[in-house]
Parts: structure tokens; C-alpha cells; sequence
């Protein structure tokens, strides 16, 4: 299997993660599809740190891009080699692939950040508080203590659901990530495709 062919295919796979984690980032804005929480600024801090639109989103399809088209990288004889322009093309995306790793790495600490502290809410006592700040994310366990969130209405179960999806997808496009410097590498030494026939048919 070519290694322009794999890179290709993780450049797929990021566009499609980059567009849910854009999603799952802008859901937040809306508990249970209200948009006054959002205009009052009775959200969590982490989710006004964008890091599924920024971090998980917009940032991982400059790599994907640079992924995408690398099978069709037609540099062929430069330095007077054939297929060093590939070569050289797998190397460098290795620097994409970084950016990659930085974005998914941000997406992840906000999301673990934000599961951690928990919603801010109306609690029992009638103030708009992190109530679960001080548990050192341990309410995730105790459902029972859910209810001291009063409004919005099932927030820490939309706060939860949500930043458990931004971690995941951020905790898979670091690995695609992670993947790709390692098929860079690899795809730059060992030339642009496995079969050798294919290496110099330019």
C-alpha cells in the first residue's frame, strides 16, 4: 500500500472528525436548543475557548488538505532522483501533521478541562455558579448530584455528553496525527510507494 495512499485516507478521515467536532463545539452553545444562555453568559468558560471549532475543526484541514494531496505530489527528479519531489513531499508532511498533533492536543485539554469543572448553572441557592468545580470531577460518577443544577434544564447531561464527544474525536485525530508523522517519516526514506516498481514510475 502506497504511503500517499494511507495519508490520503487519514486526510479523509480528519475532514469528516474536523466537521463533527465543529458541530458537537457549537451544540454546546445551545442548551437544549436555547440560545439565551449563550447571549447571557451562563455557559462554562471552556466552551467560549472554541476548541472544537478552532483546536478539533478549522485547524486539522490544513493538514488534511496537505494529507489529501500527497498521492497526487507529481514532483518527479528533483535533485536529479526520480521520485525525490515525493519524498520530500511525504517529509514535509510531517510539519502538517504537527499542526495536526497541536490542534487535536488543544481540543483535548479544553474538553478534559471543561468535564472536569463541570457546567455553570443555576444551583439550589438561586446563584448561576460552577457547581461542580470543587469535586475535582467526581459528579461525573454521582448522577444523583446532577439535580443541583437547575437550569438550564439538563445541562450537565448536554455539558458531559458534549465535551466527552470533543475528547474522543480530538483524542483520534491526535492519533491519526501521530500516524501520519510516523508514515511521513517513513514514506519519505522509503520512497513514496512500498512496490519498488511503483517507487520510479513516474
Amino acid at each position: 500500500m502506497c504511503y500517499g495512499k494511507c495519508a490520503r485516507c487519514i486526510g479523509h478521515s480528519l475532514v469528516s472528525l474536523a466537521v463533527l467536532c465543529i458541530v458537537a463545539n457549537i451544540l454546546l452553545y445551545f442548551p437544549n436548543g436555547e440560545t439565551r444562555y449563550a447571549s447571557e453568559d451562563h455557559l462554562s468558560r471552556f466552551v467560549w475557548y472554541f476548541s472544537g471549532i478552532v483546536g478539533g475543526g478549522l485547524l486539522m484541514f490544513l493538514p488534511a488538505a496537505v494529507f489529501i494531496g500527497l498521492e497526487q505530489e507529481d514532483c518527479c527528479g528533483c535533485c536529479g532522483h526520480d521520485n525525490c519531489g515525493k519524498s520530500c513531499a511525504m517529509l514535509s508532511s510531517v510539519l502538517a501533521a504537527l499542526i495536526g498533533l497541536a490542534g487535536s492536543g488543544y481540543c483535548i485539554i479544553v474538553a478534559a478541562l471543561g468535564l472536569a469543572e463541570g457546567p455553570r448553572c443555576l444551583d439550589l441557592t438561586g446563584q448561576w455558579n460552577y457547581t461542580f468545580a470543587d469535586t475535582n470531577g467526581n459528579y461525573l460518577m454521582d448522577h444523583s448530584s446532577w439535580g443541583n443544577c437547575l437550569q438550564p434544564r439538563n445541562v450537565v447531561q448536554w455539558n458531559v455528553t458534549l465535551f466527552s464527544i470533543l475528547l474522543a474525536l480530538g483524542g483520534i485525530e491526535f492519533i491519526l496525527c501521530l500516524l501520519q508523522v510516523i508514515n511521513g517519516v517513513l514514506g519519505g526514506i522509503c520512497g513514496f510507494c512500498c512496490s519498488r516498481q511503483q517507487q520510479y514510475d513516474c
